[in-house]
């Protein structure tokens, strides 16, 4: 809660937007209808005080004389009534108030206890703008979130057992016929296990690297001040083979500037952007560049490439996502490149993402410089 001075300082500066004023603060509504019960009990008051003002004037004028029990008795009379006409008129006013509040804390605890439960509730209806109307858009925020992530992780076990399941079938029907002498050994079928072997190796690899990035904490004793237009140029030289096997030409234009980073990561990173650029090239030439500013290096890697509908542009991060359902190896990667990207450029303190018109495509990750 803010301390009384900050709220003073806000009401100064509301510039004469009442309603809007009133209607995003419950503090606000709470003092103004004090101020308003308290007028309401001095009215009272004052209008009992002036009746008895008037009634004792009356009687002298007619008495000439005060009758001390009269005056006594009628003061007591006319104050008992202001004092219940006025504890009446305050309480309604608190009670329709409050019940607003009320209302709306119960249908959030009630949607807070299913949400324990496991269940995810309904979205509450935003009624105002003020703090409990905050905390309403952020507890819907937040069961949308949570929506999200549970589909997510549904969708990932669905990956994760399709992409194990397929090379596995695989293996044991193969082996399971060689055993029983069903098929001859061969080379062709001894090749084909291979691959499935090495496939299954890879992604259980992928996954072990993405769950050490997430749960790595980069210490300063592992961090290096790299030059990145040399370090980027020595890792794409273990490209060239593939280049020149899908006949595309690569173009290098980076700014010099220092980086301290872990060299393993930065080259993890290089790696999948430039593996990915290629695997799905569809044009001649892939493009990686750099921007340099006081606080940043921003690296992007361009190319014209299988077509990625907007939609669906800012999902390409994420563990397991391919843009293609059907998961075929032939089409795709698992689906974890890029999200071991996005893991390791966080955890240096940078940002990733993609530009995308849906056919020309820039990947790009920030990381912070060194100002020497």
């Amino acid at each position: 809660m803010k301390p009384f001075g900050e709220w003073g300082i806000d009401l100064l500066r509301f510039n004469g937007d009442f309603s809007g004023f009133w209607r995003k603060s419950i503090i606000w509504k709470l003092v103004l209808i004090n101020a308003l019960v308290m007028g309401v009990v001095i009215w009272l008051t004052g209008v009992s005080v002036k009746d008895f003002a008037c009634l004792l004037v009356s009687q002298t004028r007619l008495s000439n004389e005060i009758n001390p029990e009269f005056f006594k008795s009628t003061m007591q009379d006319y104050l008992i009534r202001a004092s219940i006409l006025a504890v009446a008129a305050a309480a309604i006013i608190h009670y329709f108030f409050a019940r607003r509040i009320v209302i709306r804390i119960r249908k959030l605890a009630a949607s807070t206890r299913e949400l324990a439960k496991g269940k995810k509730p309904e979205p509450i209806k935003v009624q105002t703008s003020d703090e409990i109307g905050q905390l309403t858009r952020d507890f819907n925020q937040m069961v949308q979130t949570l929506k999200q992530m549970e589909e997510s992780r549904k969708q990932m076990i669905s990956d994760i057992s399709h992409d194990l399941r397929t090379p596995l079938s695989n293996i044991n029907g193969y082996l399971e016929a060689l055993s029983e002498g069903i098929i001859e050994g061969n080379k062709e079928i001894y090749r084909s296990l291979h691959e499935e072997s090495v496939h299954l190796v890879k992604l259980v690899d992928q996954l072990h690297q993405l769950s050490a990035w997430e749960a790595k904490k980069l210490h300063e004793a592992e961090l290096r001040q790299i030059e990145v237009p040399s370090f980027i140029k020595t890792s794409i030289q273990q490209f060239e083979l593939e280049f020149k096997k899908k006949k595309i030409r690569y173009s290098l234009n980076m700014p010099f500037a220092t980086v301290l980073v872990d060299p393993i990561g930065f080259k993890q990173i290089i790696n999948n952007l430039i593996k990915n650029a290629i695997q799905y090239n569809t044009g001649e030439v892939i493009e990686i560049r750099g921007e340099l500013t006081d606080t940043e290096y921003r690296i992007m890697v361009n190319n014209t490439g299988r077509a990625i509908p907007f939609e669906k542009a800012n999902r390409v991060f994420e563990r397991f996502y391919r843009l293609e359902p059907s998961r075929n190896r032939e089409t795709g990667g698992s689906g974890l490149g890029l999200a071991i990207v996005k893991e390791i450029v966080e955890r240096h303190g940078g940002e990733v993402g993609v530009n995308t018109d849906g056919k020309h495509h820039s990947f790009w990750f920030t990381l912070p410089v060194i100002n020497l």
